[in-house]
């Protein structure tokens, strides 16, 4: 007994296989864009290594995007401390030159009003921004981080040790390159003495400027040495230098951390039942408002690294800390130290005190200046380290994109042959539907 096809099973048979071939060219007509995945149905398994390209390819993108904002902080920061460590030599010029005891009175006047204005120079140029943001100032990069004084202020003057008397009195740790090692100069009965901060040890002014070499002489590095020695004469030098002591002495007690007195009734420190009065200068002082925190932008996936992916520095580290705002003084990092260690120096030259500059002026201004080369070779550093980090992140930009295009692209020329065929098997489709098919009943009767 034979079975019977009705025209509806026929007819349900031929759309479903129309509408199927309809789908595949629809589908090849996506393709004309470029991309042969444009659902995770297309290819699951390309689908899913073209996400993680996509990933990779967003990450890559916001890296360069760091690199890019991190170079133009880096490049900002570089030209103004160039120009900083200019403006530094010229210091150290002015200094060396106002050592001489030769000039007049209207030669030290005039070498002041230059080191003056290269401080005012200065500190307008620690303001630079890019943007509206203040590339000195640490986080607080929406706050103007450097202000000099319009009035003087008295503060606190220091006896700044060269590289032999801080190897002395120090110890061999000391940097003498990035830090300035400095003791407190105060007074009594009209004659000069220096207390070290970090012991409270007492020195004599001779003790200090000549006394200390004839224990070196003797074999003795530092002033710690001598005094554990059992010989006589040692000890008797050793006595002579160091006339007291006050072990729980602490800067922080008498002066802020930019070297100004907390209360003018206690500007003395009493020593062994001696009162010992601080010697103060008048001069300009110059605040820091920024914080000690750096900014990063992180060019790299993985663990992030702060030495590295910092793009800016801060007050601290350009000017590094003095005797007022180090680790032992008890005080914050004023940001400013060396600053005004400066403004001592142009106040010692207005005064025309050839002795202070020849020893301690001096000495200010080649710490200070080489303090701030140690810092603008760090950021040149962090620098060409973004730039050859970018220089792989294009290279690696180059390599996502093809791996891309290697799971999504189309062949277009095998693209081209496919839709051809399915458009001319489509359209044959059509055309044998339309002359086998029954248009009505009574054609089909």
């Amino acid at each position: 007994m034979g079975v019977r096809i009705g025209s509806s099973h026929f007819l349900y048979n031929y759309n479903v296989a129309l509408n199927n071939a309809y789908q595949q060219q629809e589908k090849l007509f996506e393709q004309a864009d470029g991309s042969s995945l444009h659902r995770a149905s297309d290819n699951p398994i390309n689908y899913a290594k073209f996400m993680r390209y996509n990933v990779s390819e967003n990450e890559n993108t916001q890296y360069r995007e760091n690199i890019k904002t991190a170079s133009s902080w880096m490049q900002n920061s570089d030209s103004v401390m160039i120009h900083m460590t200019e403006i530094m030599q010229t210091l150290k010029e002015r200094s060396t030159q106002a050592a001489n005891s030769d000039n007049s009175e209207d030669d030290y006047l005039a070498i002041y009003k230059e080191m003056y204005a290269g401080m005012q120079e200065m500190v307008s140029t620690l303001n630079t921004q890019v943007g509206d943001r203040y590339i000195f100032a640490g986080q607080k990069d929406l706050v103007k981080p450097f202000e000099m004084s319009i009035d003087t202020y008295e503060r606190g003057l220091a006896k700044n040790l060269d590289t032999s008397q801080a190897a002395f009195f120090k110890g061999s740790s000391a940097d003498y390159n990035t830090e300035l090692f400095q003791l407190l100069e105060v007074q009594k009965d009209g004659e000069t003495f220096y207390l070290d901060a970090e012991n409270g040890n007492l020195y004599t002014k001779d003790f200090v400027d000549n006394g200390y070499k004839e224990l070196i002489v003797r074999g003795f590095d530092t002033f710690t040495d001598a005094a554990a020695s059992t010989d006589a004469d040692v000890l008797s030098l050793v006595n002579e230098g160091r006339v007291g002591s006050d072990t729980s002495f602490k800067v922080s007690n008498y002066f802020t951390n930019q070297g100004l007195l907390k209360d003018a009734d206690n500007n003395f420190v009493e020593i062994d039942g001696e009162k010992y009065t601080f010697t103060m200068i008048d001069q300009n002082i110059v605040t820091y408002k920024g914080d000690e925190n750096l900014i990063s932008m992180v060019k790299l996936n993985g663990a992030t690294d702060p030495g590295a992916d910092t793009v800016n520095t801060t007050g601290a580290r350009m000017f590094g800390r003095d005797i007022f705002d180090n680790t032992a003084s008890g005080n914050e990092p004023s940001g400013t130290a060396m600053i005004n260690d400066l403004l001592c120096v142009c106040e010692k030259t207005k005064l025309c005190d050839t002795h202070w500059m020849s020893s301690d002026g001096v000495t200010v201004a080649d710490v200070a200046h080489a303090t701030l080369i140690v810092e603008e070779t760090k950021v040149g550093a962090r620098q060409q380290l973004y730039n050859s980090v970018n220089v792989m992140l294009e290279a690696q930009a180059d390599n996502i994109t093809e791996s891309i295009t290697n799971v999504s692209g189309t062949d277009i020329a095998q693209l081209a042959t496919k839709l051809m065929q399915m458009t001319a098997l489509y359209n044959l489709s059509l055309s044998i539907g339309g002359k086998i098919l029954p248009q009505s009943l009574a054609d089909y009767i």
